[in-house]
């Protein structure tokens, strides 16, 4: 299984700045479903919803990794070596 240093960066206890994702709320606009940013709390939608604001998130940012924000999935992702960890 390959490794990625860049999760024992994150704190994996890290708590969302709101329950949906942050732009999409301040413009008014539907997501498909949430991404929880493991460096900052940030939450994002994901890249099946239009704005895909968790990736503009990792772009602005380069925080390494999210997690689903979606009851009952424990998954995690990270950008920059492109592993997936449930």
């Amino acid at each position: 299984m390959e490794s990625c240093s860049h999760l024992e960066q994150v704190n994996l206890e890290t708590r969302a700045k709101t329950k949906g994702c942050e732009e999409c709320e301040k413009i008014g606009d539907d997501w498909v479903a949430l991404r929880l940013c493991l460096s900052c709390g940030h939450v994002g939608c994901c890249d099946s919803s239009k704005n895909k604001h968790g990736t503009k998130h990792f772009k602005a940012t380069s925080h390494p990794a999210i997690k689903s924000f979606e009851p009952g999935e424990n998954w995690i992702w990270c950008y920059v070596d492109e592993i997936f960890k449930e």
